[in-house]
């Protein structure tokens, strides 16, 4: 089943994918804040409907403790491959909105881009492989593979029931080959397979001083102040070296390979590009590795995001009760997120002044992982991406997290493609996220193509047992 029809279909219909595209960016399906659940879980309905209109057969919506979860199948040839594809449907908030040209769930086209939260991450690239999906069913009434589809509403709070839904149906989701699109490529016409994804382990420190505020004019100078012991403690956690200073942080760090760095300069992009899309003029980091490097190879740890006291227009002279602060830990091969959350929590509790009273919560975690990008899958994925983009990708290390590759590699043993279609520019978790418009149908080209090639691949050594989700 060759892929030219489908193609077509998706050439005539450009236009109609990025409406609907549109509509599910309006969608405001936040799932880090309680009071956007109803959207979260609308959004879940419209893609749910979404995938029995483009004609896949099977269609669950999953209830978990948390946001919903997003299953659908096609199971049309018997013994053909089957490739599972992953993505999430949830964004991060919007705020500052301020900073946003054009409202976030109001989706805006400038130029070649569309801009929108979610555009980019995840939404867009989730929907390149729908639309892939389509035009084949469309064009040809069928797939020339066997697909499955799991697409998830806790991506960004680092799925924290993705892994037991997954675990109990282990069997029934068992596949040749995983592809996600959640990933960069080096810019314009430069495609790019990632090969790794750095661990995170998210979490919120509080601490607390006084039962209540206080005057400061009646108490400041005699009361240690939560926001100031927060940032004493924050600024304990580098040292003049810039590099993490909780003790045993790097002591599972594996040695760079000489020979992944010097192909990690070839391949990936320089300081220079990295401050450009940064839009600074100075780095910062660990000495020794590029930016590229810190960035990928070298764990990290960044504060998102500090809070205290009076935040509204003017003054009000008080000492705050308590103040908090939001850690995010990139880890790297070698380290586990749980080793690392005792370390912390022990440097913690160490560096904490006698003044106030600090706690800790976890808030996710995720294990690093690398993938081996030799087999035959990924060699079909620089072909597909030849087709689509008619340039061939190379392979970069990633320095985000996507919490379900780990699981996919270390216990479902899949074979795992990460095909990214982003661009350095497109301001993922930032004011004015875009997608640029080309390389959506590029991308959309580009999974077709991925679909064809793996069904060409035969029906030997694949899954032909089929189970049923446990719900």
């Amino acid at each position: 089943m060759g892929p030219a029809r489908a193609l077509e279909f998706a050439r005539r219909n450009r236009l109609r994918f990025v409406d609907e595209l549109k509509h599910f960016l309006r969608f405001p399906s936040i799932s880090s804040q309680a009071r956007h659940a109803k959207d979260v879980a609308g959004c879940a309905d419209w893609l749910a409907d979404h995938l029995q209109r483009i004609g896949l057969l099977r269609v669950k919506l999953i209830r978990s403790p948390g946001h919903p979860i997003v299953y659908a199948d096609w199971m049309g040839v018997p013994g053909a491959p089957i490739v599972l594809i992953y993505g999430h449907y949830d964004v991060v908030p919007a705020e500052p909105l301020k900073e946003w040209i054009s409202p976030p769930f109001t989706p805006n086209i400038r130029g070649n881009d569309l801009y929108g939260r979610g555009a980019c991450d995840d939404k867009g690239q989730l929907f390149v492989h729908l639309k892939a999906l389509e035009s084949y069913l469309r064009a040809e009434r069928a797939l020339p593979v066997n697909v499955k589809c799991i697409f998830e509403g806790e991506e960004e709070i680092a799925s924290p029931n993705l892994a037991p839904f997954l675990l109990r149906n282990q069997r029934a989701l068992h596949s040749n080959v995983a592809v996600i699109s959640d990933t960069k490529m080096l810019g314009p016409g430069r495609p790019a397979i990632s090969y790794s994804q750095r661990g995170v382990l998210s979490m919120e420190l509080e601490v607390r001083g006084p039962q209540k505020d206080l005057h400061s004019g009646s108490f400041g100078g005699a009361i240690h102040n939560p926001i100031q012991a927060i940032c004493e403690i924050i600024a304990r956690l580098h040292d003049d070296q810039r590099r993490v200073a909780v003790p045993g942080f790097y002591a599972r760090v594996r040695p760079a390979n000489r020979e992944e760095r010097k192909n990690m300069a070839r391949t990936g992009p320089c300081d220079k590009n990295v401050l450009n899309t940064a839009g600074v003029e100075q780095s910062w980091g660990e000495p020794g590795y590029s930016l590229y490097e810190r960035t990928t190879l070298r764990p990290a740890l960044t504060i998102n995001g500090i809070t205290g006291g009076y935040q509204g227009p003017g003054g009000k002279g008080i000492i705050p009760a308590r103040a908090q602060a939001k850690l995010s830990f990139r880890l790297v091969p070698g380290q586990d997120p749980r080793e690392i959350e005792r370390l912390v929590e022990k440097h913690i509790a160490a560096i904490t002044p006698p003044t106030v009273i600090s706690h800790l919560r976890t808030l996710g975690t995720a294990r690093p992982v690398i993938v081996n990008f030799n087999g035959p899958f990924h060699r079909i994925a620089r072909a597909a991406y030849q087709s689509g983009f008619g340039a061939t990708p190379v392979f970069v290390r990633s320095g985000g997290t996507i919490p379900i590759v780990s699981t996919l590699h270390d216990v479902f043993r899949i074979p795992t493609v990460l095909m990214g279609f982003a661009l350095p520019d497109d301001h993922i978790h930032a004011p004015n996220e875009k997608l640029h418009l080309p390389n959506f149908h590029a991308g959309i080209r580009t999974s077709i193509s991925f679909l064809a090639r793996v069904g060409c691949m035969g029906r030997r050594n694949v899954c032909e047992r089929q189970f049923e989700l446990s719900l």
